[in-house]
């Protein structure tokens, strides 16, 4: 019998909200995600070809998914236990749909626009993931700019400390910044 060595736990986030409530959130951005998509479909519908409103919407709605996570999980900066709920899992996830996405990669196919489905299918992902990294990236340099930012990431000596310190109070331990590691 081999002796396993003990598995670091992840550090608590904010309180869980009862789950009736975590659920009524949800229903409720999706509600109101879903809604806005559709008035981005009704305000541009495009004609034919590429499908640019369903891909701005999935690229714009991951560039706010990258800002929410960076608030929420990473600097702790939203800690209500409904915010996640409510707009990353319910507004954003209504807004950005990979059904909407795969029916507009299908109705390409179905039109035999193959080239043209590709090239969405493709600029679609490689889009929607640089939005998520270059807003997450964007909301970590706007966040170290301010006061708060910068009194929070000095150390005594003025030099940079670890992400995750909190001034005075030292550092938050060896993980860095709270919720590192965690899943959205």
């Amino acid at each position: 019998m081999s002796e396993q060595a003990p598995r670091e736990l992840p550090e608590p986030g904010p309180p869980a909200a009862p789950q009736g409530r975590v659920l009524a959130a949800v229903a409720a951005g999706g509600a109101l995600g879903a809604l806005a998509r559709y008035g981005a479909l009704v305000l541009w519908p495009g004609a034919g070809g590429f499908p640019w409103t369903v891909f701005a919407v999935n690229v714009s709605g991951c560039a706010l998914i990258g800002v929410l996570m960076v608030l929420t999980v990473e600097r702790g900066r939203v800690t209500h236990p409904l915010v996640r709920p409510f707009l990353g899992v319910g507004m954003l996830g209504g807004f950005t749909t990979f059904s909407t996405y795969a029916a507009g990669v299908s109705d390409l196919l179905a039109r035999q626009e193959a080239l043209t489905a590709l090239a969405y299918a493709a600029a679609t992902a490689v889009a929607a993931l640089g939005a998520v990294w270059a807003a997450a990236a964007g909301t970590r340099t706007w966040l170290d700019r301010g006061p708060r930012g910068r009194r929070g990431l000095r150390g005594s000596d003025g030099s940079r400390g670890s992400r995750g310190s909190r001034g005075s109070s030292g550092s938050r331990g060896s993980r860095g910044s709270r919720g590192e590691g965690r899943a959205a």
